[in-house]
């Protein structure tokens, strides 16, 4: 039996099977996680939200001063024929760009290129026995660095966090960030790979976007069609005691789309299951990712 052929993905410059796909060990990604990364959903071979998704990638990148190696156009070309080229219609396209090769010093080097990666992978969205029973999840200290806005690659913060909740038994990690002194509250920021929301009173709140919060693709979709639809919507600080009063707790990512989180800390949110408005927000994302299917 022929063993099933390697993905293509894109690196520096040329498509090739990713099993071929190799950089030097003194890549700065490899050695400093010096560079940032871009994650697009692809449902049937369409690109959700690209242009959203560009001027994030374009953000990380001005952030940590590294120069943005191609204009968007470029970008959505390479990105439309490394779609093609695989042999599944809903993807999920990885971007990481890296400062690039360099001898190790922790300054920036001079005139180096910056290392380009592209893969996709078979986009696996929460199966409908998840998305009607929700998630569980664990809070934790959120103790990762200062620019969380920042969608870089140096994520071994992240990686414990989520491990914290895969020993627990959970779907995700709900981080809670320490005040300014001992008196302060404890403030919700996101999860370790998700955007959280807390619904209360039939309104929905996420946290006001600074530099502990990654701006999410799709919580700026729940955004919308939650204002859409008249459902009270709104940015600001919240804290521990909100979470443990909500109604209803979400998640939001690229990949989980939107899922309810039902459990918190082995102990239910609300009635312990997902509630009427994730019942709600539900309906109206899959009929917006559905309007963009070809």
């Amino acid at each position: 039996m022929n063993a099933p052929a390697s993905p293509i993905c894109w690196l520096n410059g040329r498509f090739l099977p990713l099993a071929e796909a190799s950089i030097p060990v003194l890549d700065r990604g490899f050695i400093f996680g010096d560079g940032v990364y871009e994650v697009i959903p692809v449902y049937g071979r369409q690109p959700f939200r690209l242009a959203e998704h560009l001027a994030r990638l374009a953000r990380s990148l001005a952030a940590v001063r590294i120069t943005n190696p191609h204009d968007d156009a470029t970008w959505t070309s390479l990105i439309t024929e490394l779609v093609a080229r695989q042999d599944f219609s809903d993807q999920s396209v990885y971007i990481q760009v890296t400062r690039g090769v360099a001898k190790r010093d922790h300054a920036f080097p001079k005139d180096t290129v910056p290392t380009v990666f592209m893969m996709s992978n078979a986009l696996v969205t929460p199966p409908a026995a998840l998305v009607d029973s929700g998630v569980a999840a664990i809070t934790a200290t959120d103790n990762r660095w200062l620019r969380c806005d920042v969608k870089a690659t140096a994520l071994l913060a992240n990686v414990l966090l989520k491990q914290l909740a895969v020993d627990a038994g959970a779907a995700e990690v709900v981080l809670l960030r320490d005040g300014p002194d001992a008196t302060a509250p404890r403030r919700l920021t996101e999860g370790s790979s998700s955007n959280i929301f807390v619904v209360r009173d039939g309104a929905i709140a996420t946290p006001k976007r600074d530099h502990f919060v990654l701006p999410g693709i799709t919580l700026d979709v729940v955004a919308e069609l939650a204002r859409a639809a008249g459902i009270p919507f709104e940015e600001r600080d919240l804290t521990e005691a909100d979470v443990r009063a909500a109604d209803e707790l979400w998640l939001a990512s690229s990949t989980r789309e939107v899922l309810a989180i039902t459990s918190l800390d082995g102990r239910p949110v609300g009635i312990g299951m997902p509630g009427p408005m994730y019942r709600r927000m539900i309906t109206l994302f899959q009929q917006h990712r559905s309007e963009r299917r070809p």
